[in-house]
C-alpha cells in the first residue's frame, strides 16, 4: 500500500466549501462527563486550519456502539460542547436520530465560511457499519469535500470512512497525514537500524506483523506474555505462564525465518515470575531456561532488560507495540519501563503503536519523548501488518 502519496487537506482549496470532516470522537463517558477529551484535542489542527481557511466545517463521528439505533446516552452533544471551549466558538449539533435529517440539511446550508457544526453519532444508522450506498449519499449530500482525519477507524470500511469517498473528493487531515509520514515512512524507507519491539499477551494478535516486520527489520525483540510460547519452542519449561500450544511450531518458524535473513531475534533470558496472577503475588527472578513449576512469568528481568536495551541503544527507527510485562502493575513495571528509558535515550525516530504501549509510556511519563504516538490501536497493528488500510486507500492520490 502506498499510502505516502495521499492528498491531504493542503493539496486542495476549500475556501467557501463545505468539508465533511471524519474525525475519531469516541470518547470515554460517565454519564455526559467526558472523563478523557485526548482524541478531542488531536482533532483541533485539522480543525482549525480548516476554519482559518474559509471552509465550512461538518464534523461526523461515532461514539460507543449504538448498535444502528437511536440512543440518548450515546448522542455527541458533550463532544460538541468541549469542541466549542477548545475552539472559542458555538459547535452547534444538528440532533437528527437519522444523522443526516432536516436539521443537519437546514445547518450546513446555513454555514458562513469559517463555521463548524457536528453531525449526530453515524452509528446511529444502521447502514453506517455495513457501509450501504444510501447513508454514503446522504452523508455525501451536504458537502462538497469529504476529510478523514479518524486513523482510529481507518481499518474499518464504512460509510462514513470510505463509501462517501466515492461520491466526494476525498483527503486526509493531519492526524492521518502524521501517522502516514510516521509509520509508512518507518516501513518504506527506515533510518537504520530499524528495531521492532514487540510485547502483549498473544502471539497470535502479532503473527502477522512479526511476519510482515522481518522483512524489513534489522532486529526484532519479543516481550510480554507471547514471549513464553517462543521459550516453549526452544524447550524450555515455562510453568503456569501464558502459553499458546497451537502457535509453538509457527513461533519456531518465525525465529528460524529470522535467522535464515540475518535479521537478530532477541527473547527474554531471564524473568520477573510470580507464584500467581496478582500484583504482590510472591516473585523472584530466575532464567528463561529454569522457570519452576507452579510459578509464571510476568515480566522481564534484569540481564533482559540489559540484552534489549543494548539493542535499542544504536537504533536508527524503532517501532514498538505492546508492553515487556504486566506494566500496569508497579511489582511488574520495571522491563517496560527499561525499554522506555532506553528507546527515549536513543535519540532514535520512535513509533508507538497500539493501545497497551501507548498507555505504558503516557503512564509512566515518557510520552513527550517519543517521535510518533499512533493513535489506532487496531488501526496500527494492521498498517505494521503491511494490510491495506480502506479509510487511508479510499483517499485522492496526489
Amino acid at each position: 500500500m502506498n499510502a505516502l502519496n495521499k492528498k491531504s487537506i493542503e493539496d486542495i482549496d476549500v475556501q467557501g466549501k463545505k468539508c465533511l470532516v471524519r474525525c475519531d470522537f469516541n470518547v470515554p463517558l460517565n454519564g455526559k462527563i467526558i472523563t478523557n477529551d485526548k482524541r478531542i484535542v488531536a482533532a483541533l489542527p485539522t480543525i482549525k486550519y480548516l476554519m482559518e481557511h474559509g471552509a465550512k466545517v461538518i464534523l461526523c463521528s461515532h461514539l460507543g456502539r449504538p448498535k444502528g439505533q437511536y440512543k440518548p446516552e450515546f448522542s455527541l452533544a458533550p463532544v460538541a460542547e468541549r469542541l466549542s471551549e477548545y475552539l472559542g466558538v458555538e459547535v452547534k449539533l444538528a440532533e437528527d436520530k437519522e444523522v443526516v435529517g432536516h436539521n443537519a440539511r437546514m445547518m450546513s446550508n446555513a454555514l458562513n465560511d469559517g463555521e463548524v457544526m457536528l453531525l449526530e453519532n453515524v452509528r446511529f444508522r444502521q447502514e453506517e457499519t455495513s457501509n450501504t450506498a444510501n447513508f454514503s449519499q446522504e452523508l455525501a449530500s451536504i458537502a462538497d469535500i469529504f476529510v478523514n482525519d479518524a486513523f482510529g477507524t481507518a481499518h474499518r470500511a464504512h460509510c462514513s470512512t470510505t463509501g462517501v469517498a466515492s461520491y466526494l473528493p476525498a483527503v486526509c487531515g493531519f492526524l492521518i497525514q502524521k501517522e502516514i509520514e510516521f509509520m509508512g515512512g518507518a516501513l518504506a524507507n527506515p533510518k537504520r537500524p530499524l528495531v521492532a519491539i514487540l510485547g502483549g499477551a498473544k502471539v497470535s494478535d502479532k503473527i502477522g506483523v512479526i511476519s510482515n516486520l522481518i522483512d524489513k527489520c534489522d532486529t526484532i525483540i519479543i516481550g510480554g506474555g507471547m514471549a513464553y510460547t517462543f521459550m516453549k519452542y526452544l524447550g524450555h519449561s515455562i510453568g503456569t505462564s501464558l502459553l499458546e500450544a497451537d502457535w509453538v511450531a509457527k513461533a519456531g518458524e518465525m525465529m528460524k525465518d529470522a535467522e535464515a535473513k540475518g535479521v537478530k531475534f532477541l527473547i527474554p533470558i531471564d524473568n520477573k515470575v510470580g507464584k500467581e496472577y496478582s500484583e504482590d503475588t510472591e516473585a523472584m527472578i530466575v532464567n528463561s531456561d529454569e522457570i519452576p513449576d507452579g510459578w509464571m512469568g510476568l515480566d522481564i528481568g534484569p540481564a533482559t532488560q540489559k540484552l534489549f536495551t543494548d539493542a535499542i541503544k544504536g537504533a536508527g527507527t524503532v517501532i514498538w507495540n505492546g508492553p515487556m510485562g504486566v506494566s500496569e502493575w508497579k511489582n511488574f513495571e520495571a522491563g517496560t519501563v527499561a525499554v522506555a528509558n532506553a528507546v527515549a535515550e536513543s535519540g532514535a525516530i520512535s513509533i508507538i503503536g497500539g493501545g497497551d504501549s501507548v498507555a505504558a509510556v503516557t503512564k509512566l511519563g515518557f510520552a513527550d519523548k517519543m517521535s510518533h504516538i499512533s493513535t489506532g490501536g487496531g488501526a496500527s497493528l494492521e498498517f505494521l501488518e503491511g494490510k491495506e488500510l480502506p479509510g487511508i486507500m479510499a483517499l485522492n492520490d496526489k
